[in-house]
């Protein structure tokens, strides 16, 4: 931008077309509403530019401009017709009065002052186009407005917001087919306009291609910065074409995908319903289990519950990719990372015995604190990587996504700011849960469009560690290799000091700490070893031994002695007796490290985990036989030392 001095006359040599070349200079040389006068005497060109004028009247053309923005249309207007009347040539001025006044809602006027800008500037594009908006939205009259938007077209042939208003007004009149070309022909000038998606969704619901219109309102969602009313006609939009595609839909669209991966994996995948499960879905491994199938299990009643069950599978598939590359890890929480999270929040502990709260809801309270953060520090990371991939890779799932995520946000947000929440749990616990649902708003942002980051009431801390996070997985997300998921698991908690709340350990080494069962268990079909293959029985002794002298002390192994010696400690050594060979008998038939249902028939109202039952094996003959104990070979001689010193007879 330029200024020149007052009334000078600028002279030059020209030649060719007298019109065009005025055309031309007028556009150069235009300064905002301000028009230069270009005349053309044989060969010489003036131009002839009022400096004075438009330095006195630029700032309160600006100033017009903002107070209209700002809806300030009173004060607006006082400016303005100063302008007019100091200037009554300048076209823009009389069409920003236009304007106002059909905002205003008085129409009648507003024509009058546009067919003024009309009068001093025939090709004012938005002039043009406004008189074709009144009298499309408030005449009624379609023909009439048509002509001022052919004109404007004629004036500028890539203006999209004409080509927008033109598709618009023949939607109106039924005319679909002719509007959906207006609108492509005004995509492709200017995609970034949410205006043309919309109406492009809207018509598309019409035809009932539904899933174009879902992403044409996505998209009028995404581009649209301000949250007027195109925004929330926009987002209303995309909720009925999402409902209205997921209850005409095929409900076993995960099916191609599930038998891939039962393909990869080499384990079948059963999907159940289960109303009781505390998470909206959840996947259980074979291995975990000792099943011979993965078991999906989802509540039924969840918005667009396909993608809970599709997410799963992803979980799944990303365990397979990780195993292939023996890198797969689980995520475990210990009796000490319990006792480590509760000395957190023993503050709040004392709070709810001041409010005379039971006990026992108070350890449910704190138990549920304990297990919901360790379930966001998991699944958090995990869950950006799978919401990605499943909006990229199934394109067709992302209205089910779209409700599913929706209903997820909305319950993380009730979740860290219901005022009773905030009340009664510790700060700093709810900080970190805060963080990681910010995580996930600042996602379902970038894949949909709809911003609830300031619903969270975060603090500026809370929300530029999530925004490192999210940062942290954009880096990870286009190259991920297999397991890289688990980094970021624990490169978060350990941000956030939670990391002492859970163990995250390779999956191999794990299950090599697991053969202390898979032995236990294979050697209960001979507990005294009189019938097993002895080479055989040495070198699986060799390895148990090993793999516990790797481990230590195995400190379930030391907790359910102690609870053994506490139940025998009044009994006579006969019922001791008695109990511990029941116990070897059942043991022929070998004990199931995962089964969690076992009783023994001598001792009433008690079941038993596989471990449980071990402890109470070695401790009944521990107190009854004595002498024949080494030869059941279970290496708990040092827990079972620590679990003599634990216990406190009575």
């Amino acid at each position: 931008m330029f200024y020149l001095p007052s009334s000078q006359n600028y002279t030059g040599w020209w030649g060719g077309g007298n019109a065009l070349l005025t055309s031309e200079l007028e556009k150069y040389y235009t300064f905002g509403p301000f028009t230069p006068k270009v005349s053309i005497t044989d060969d010489w060109v003036t131009i002839e530019i009022d400096s004075p004028t438009i330095i006195a009247q630029e700032a309160d053309y600006h100033k017009t401009v903002v107070l209209c923005e700002k809806g300030n249309y009173k004060e607006a207007k006082t400016l303005l017709q100063n302008l007019v009347d100091k200037n009554p040539t300048n076209s823009e001025f009389h069409r920003i009065m236009g304007q106002i006044l059909s905002d205003e809602g008085n129409q009648e006027e507003a024509i009058n002052y546009l067919i003024d800008a009309l009068r001093w500037d025939s090709k004012n594009n938005w002039a043009l186009l406004m008189m074709g908006n009144i009298f499309a939205k408030f005449k009624n009259d379609v023909p009439t407005a048509m002509r001022y938007y052919d004109q404007a077209l004629v004036a500028n042939p890539n203006d999209n917001i004409t080509i927008n208003n033109i598709g618009a007004n023949l939607m109106q009149q039924g005319k679909f087919e002719e509007a959906k070309k207006y609108f492509c022909q005004a995509i492709k000038i200017n995609n970034d306009y949410p205006n043309t998606h919309f109406a492009l969704g809207m018509i598309a619901e019409i035809e009932n291609d539904l899933q174009s219109a879902f992403y044409s309102s996505l998209l009028a969602i995404k581009l649209n910065k301000n949250k007027d009313v195109l925004y929330q006609n926009s987002v209303n939009q995309a909720f009925d074409v999402a409902k209205r595609i997921i209850a005409g839909a095929d409900k076993t669209l995960f099916r191609e995908y599930l038998h891939q991966l039962e393909f990869e994996g080499g384990t079948e995948i059963d999907v159940v319903e289960d109303s009781e499960i505390p998470t909206a879905a959840k996947i259980e491994f074979s291995e975990n289990y000792n099943r011979p199938k993965h078991l999906v299990r989802f509540k039924p009643h969840y918005p667009a519950v396909e993608h809970l069950i599709m997410h799963e599978l992803v979980h799944l598939d990303f365990v397979i990719q990780a195993r292939n590359a023996g890198l797969n890890h689980l995520f475990t929480a210990t009796p000490q990372n319990r006792v480590a999270f509760l000395e957190t929040v023993q503050p709040t502990v004392a709070k709810l015995h001041k409010m005379q709260v039971p006990e026992a809801s108070i350890d449910q309270f704190c138990n549920g604190l304990f297990d919901g953060l360790n379930l966001q520090a998991y699944n958090t990371p995990i869950d950006l990587f799978i919401e990605d991939f499943l909006y990229n890779e199934f394109p067709e799932l992302r209205p089910y996504q779209f409700l599913s995520l929706y209903a997820l946000i909305q319950e993380g947000l009730k979740a860290v700011t219901d005022a009773t929440v905030i009340e009664l749990s510790p700060a700093t616990i709810l900080s970190k849960s805060k963080i990681y649902n910010l995580v996930n708003a600042l996602q379902f942002k970038v894949l949909f469009g709809l911003d609830f980051i300031k619903d969270f009431n975060s603090t500026a801390a809370e929300l530029h560690k999530a925004e490192d996070f999210y940062n942290e997985f954009l880096e990870y997300k286009d190259n991920r290799k297999p397991s890289e998921e688990f980094e970021l698991v624990q490169h978060w908690a350990e941000d956030l000091q939670i990391d002492g709340y859970f163990q995250l350990e390779n999956e191999k080494q794990y299950r090599k700490r697991s053969d202390v069962d898979f032995f236990i268990s294979n050697l209960q079909k001979d507990p005294f070893g009189l019938e097993d293959d002895l080479p055989f029985k040495e070198k699986e002794m060799e390895k148990f031994q090993n793999t516990q002298e790797e481990i230590g002390l195995n400190m379930a192994v030391v907790m359910f002695m102690v609870d053994a010696l506490q139940y025998f400690q009044h009994m006579p050594v006969d019922a001791i007796k008695k109990i511990a060979f029941e116990i070897a008998m059942q043991g022929t038939q070998g004990f199931d490290p995962n089964q969690k249902n076992y009783i023994i028939g001598s001792i009433a109202n008690k079941r038993f985990s596989g471990c449980h039952i071990l402890a109470y094996y070695y401790v009944s003959w521990m107190l009854a036989i004595p002498e024949m104990v080494s030869q059941l070979q279970l290496p708990f001689d040092e827990e079972y030392k620590l679990a003599i010193t634990m216990h406190k007879p009575k």
